[in-house]
């Protein structure tokens, strides 16, 4: 991961599925050497199956394919769908794969939830769309409004380095990363790592060894030094204290601080959740939105005119302090100001501002709330590492294996870097 901002890049914002799909399927119809691909969801649906066209296509014509999955968020493809990726050679790698109990699958904890594309070394994806048609607008009123980005330039380098080390730790080793790298720089050095535009870039990923708050600390920063505006459209909102304190002391100091929220969530007890601290956000300044037309699965945030992220990472207990996740931060005025001007246009058009009128409940049982709320939030994210930190393995899936569920391998790998 790389600890520094990367000059020279170029930035492009994809949103929805819509965008994302065709962009994505088409530059892998055009690969040369090398798909690497994660990703948390991956369904067995007219999007799924549009992947696996485009990645079975790839590797029939000798390109290297490599996809990472999620045992928890990818459950069911059926061993037809898996036989048809692995027959013609590509690599399917599942997350941290674990057994159903009564139906149900445990290994909630620890999930890879990151969604990364990259393609011959060159061009890279980070964003928070999954590989499912609920993606897609027409699929109806539950589909998910989200957003991706698409990176050219030095930092494409940095991603590429990352995706190939996160294979290489769940069990090919050092010699392989080290050769894989080498193959990558006969045409890095060239082409790749030259700059591209004008974005300064920096990739942030989390995990739960030497990366365990980055995403959140960067957050923090930029919302510390904003002097005109917030704007965070967040999925799923229940951060830590310290973040929202940050929040508040913008507010109160004049920043424009707006959050964008889930008013139509595909989970209620998220609305719920984010609910339980409107009061404490509003008496501060902070101007609180949901978003009531689908639906909202984004993680993207723009402060002042020149910082802005995009990313799979939640700004909650899961993706804060659990999951494997991955943002880019961007500096660059130009994409700030088109990221804002979508956010702009979601609040003008399909957002409802939340008023302290419109909180009703009971006074005396809001102080009695807000008490055991801020003591929740001043301390989760110390005691929920307390949780099982067991080592996530990656299991290759062989040609014949029952689904990404009961994947089977010759060998069982470890990822230590999670």
């Amino acid at each position: 991961m790389s600890a520094h901002w990367i000059a020279g890049n170029t930035i492009a914002l994809l949103e929805n599925g819509e965008e994302f799909f065709p962009r994505v399927f088409g530059l892998i119809a055009k690969a040369e050497r090398e798909v690497i691909i994660e990703t948390f969801i991956l369904f067995e649906d007219e999007v799924g199956l549009g992947l696996r066209d485009a990645l079975v296509s790839a590797a029939s014509r000798g390109v290297k394919v490599d996809l990472m999955i999620d045992g928890f968020g990818s459950p069911d493809l059926s061993p037809e769908y898996m036989a048809s990726l692995t027959s013609v050679g590509v690599r399917v790698r599942v997350f941290d794969p674990g057994k159903r109990y009564f139906g149900q699958r445990l290994n909630i904890f620890r999930r890879m939830h990151r969604k990364l594309v990259v393609i011959d070394g060159a061009r890279a994806f980070v964003g928070g769309i999954n590989y499912a048609a609920d993606h897609l607008i027409a699929h109806g009123p539950k589909s998910k409004q989200d957003y991706v980005v698409e990176l050219t330039g030095p930092i494409v380098v940095e991603i590429h380095r990352f995706v190939l080390h996160a294979i290489a730790v769940g069990g090919k080793g050092a010699g392989w990363f080290r050769r894989r790298l080498r193959a990558a720089k006969e045409h890095v050095d060239v082409t790749i790592a030259q700059p591209s535009g004008t974005a300064d870039v920096l990739f942030v990923s989390r995990d739960n060894r030497r990366h365990t708050n980055d995403i959140e600390r960067h957050y923090r920063t930029a919302i510390r030094a904003a002097r005109q505006r917030v704007v965070i459209a967040n999925a799923y909102f229940f951060p830590g204290y310290l973040l929202i304190q940050e929040m508040r002391r913008a507010a109160r100091r004049g920043v424009d601080v707006k959050l964008i929220l889930q008013g139509e969530p595909d989970m209620p007890i998220v609305k719920t959740a984010a609910s339980m601290l409107y009061h404490h956000l509003l008496n501060a300044g902070v101007r609180v939105y949901e978003y009531c037309e689908r639906p909202l699965h984004g993680k993207v945030a723009v402060m002042d005119d020149r910082w802005s992220t995009v990313g799979s990472s939640n700004l909650d207990p899961l993706s804060l302090s659990l999951n494997l996740e991955a943002n880019v931060i961007v500096r660059d005025r130009e994409f700030n100001g088109v990221l804002a001007d979508r956010l702009d246009t979601l609040i003008a058009l399909s957002c409802k501002q939340i008023k302290t009128s419109d909180l009703t409940e009971w006074s005396g049982w809001r102080l009695v709330r807000s008490f055991f709320i801020f003591h929740l939030l001043r301390w989760y994210p110390a005691w929920i590492r307390w949780l099982p930190r067991h080592a996530p393995r990656l299991q290759r899936v062989e040609s014949g294996a029952q689904g990404s569920g009961s994947a089977t391998a010759g060998a069982t790998q470890t990822d230590t870097a999670a």
